[in-house]
Order: structure tokens, then sequence, then C-alpha cells
């Protein structure tokens, strides 16, 4: 778990209140749904975030795994 909130702490640097603004988080969506990065809006954001949930905390948990096996060398 603190490797997921690590990332995301790194993912949303300079746009935590908003995170949909962050131009990282916008380009990873756009590339994962193909909306344009400058349509992306927060009630947007949000639907997203809701109906992929499972997805995103796979996501989450695998960049904790990633950081840990990092940890370890």
């Amino acid at each position: 778990m603190l490797g997921a909130l690590r990332f995301l702490w790194n993912a949303t640097r300079g746009y935590r209140l908003t995170p949909w603004r962050s131009p990282y988080l916008r380009w990873r969506f756009e590339t994962y749904t193909g909306t344009h990065a400058d349509a992306v809006t927060a009630s947007i954001m949000l639907r997203f975030v809701w109906q992929e949930r499972r997805q995103l905390l796979r996501f989450l948990r695998w960049t904790g795994e990633i950081a840990r096996d990092g940890a370890k060398r």
C-alpha cells in the first residue's frame, strides 16, 4: 500500500488538489482511453477512476511490488 501511495504522490506532484490537470496523468489517461488529454475534466476523471477501480488498484499493487523488488537489489 505504501508503494501505491508513493506512486500517487509522485504522479500528482504540483497538482495534488487537482490531479485531472496533471500533464502526466492526462497523458496516461489519453493513452489508456483514447480520450484527448485536453478534454479531461474532473467529472470524466472521477467516472473513469470509479469504473476502472479494480484495474487501477491492480496497477498500484504492481507498482508496489516493483518498488519492493528494486529496493531488494
